[in-house]
């Protein structure tokens, strides 16, 4: 004789038992996607600070060669050879801080319609990104040193927020989606500060550049340009920087 309420017994244990499996499933599932989603923010932040590094870079770079062949000046479309050199090292170590150019450090932004932040401090988070800049020699004389500019009587140390460049661009002319990434991209910052070597070598080669250049080298000075972008999240915790560095080699005259 078969015993019913021993087989609705089982039956519900059963059904507990699939449910509790279906349960633990379904929340792994839900930890593997979220999972995924955060690697992918992660790997979208890193590649936009990456792409911020390298435009310091350039921005460095061109400094330097600006600087060489004398600013152009938006005014006329003429460049200013007047004030054509190549800069010399500031007379004072090196501390890090950076001089903001297009922003103001801890003044709000609109983020969103209903979110305010604030542009962050970078502080000295780039010069100390580079390890093996020697900030700390018992000798004065020997400590890192930046070039100096003499019209603005300061050291190159330039600090820029990326998001207010696209939202200066898109201002007049941009889509509104546009105008919402320029939004974000306030959180990304691009930063370089400027080394002067010293003597090195150049050389000119090929009829392309002029009818009598040969491959002799020429005397020149180099510069190393030190260059970073910065994931400002609102969290320290949560910021992000990747450094790069070049170097330049221009000729003397």
């Amino acid at each position: 004789m078969i015993d019913r309420n021993t087989e609705k017994g089982f039956a519900m244990v059963l059904s507990l038992v699939l449910l509790l499996a279906m349960s633990l499933m379904g929340g792994a599932l839900i930890v593997i996607s979220s999972g995924d989603h955060q690697s992918n923010n992660n790997s979208d932040q890193y590649q936009q600070t990456f792409y911020a590094a390298e435009m310091a870079l350039l921005q460095g770079e061109k400094y330097i060669l600006n600087e060489k062949v004398g600013p152009w000046d938006s005014r006329s479309n003429t460049r200013d050879t007047s004030s054509a050199n190549l800069p010399e090292k500031h007379t004072s170590p090196y501390l890090g801080k950076m001089i903001t150019k297009n922003y103001n450090a801890g003044s709000k932004y609109k983020f969103t319609n209903t979110k305010d932040r604030k542009f962050i401090d970078t502080k000295d988070l780039c010069f100390k990104s580079f390890r093996d800049i020697d900030r700390d020699n018992p000798k004065k004389e020997d400590r890192f040193r930046t070039i100096y500019s003499t019209k603005a009587k300061a050291e190159v140390a330039h600090s820029y927020n990326l998001g207010v460049i696209l939202e200066n661009t898109f201002k007049s002319r941009g889509e509104d989606y546009e105008k919402e990434e320029a939004k974000r991209m306030k959180s990304y910052y691009y930063e370089y500060f400027i080394e002067r070597i010293g003597a090195a070598s150049t050389q000119s080669i090929g009829s392309s550049i002029k009818l009598n250049a040969t491959d002799a080298s020429k005397n020149g000075i180099a510069f190393r340009v030190y260059g970073c972008g910065i994931y400002g999240a609102e969290k320290e915790k949560d910021r992000m920087i990747v450094s790069l560095e070049s170097v330049v080699v221009l000729p003397k005259n």
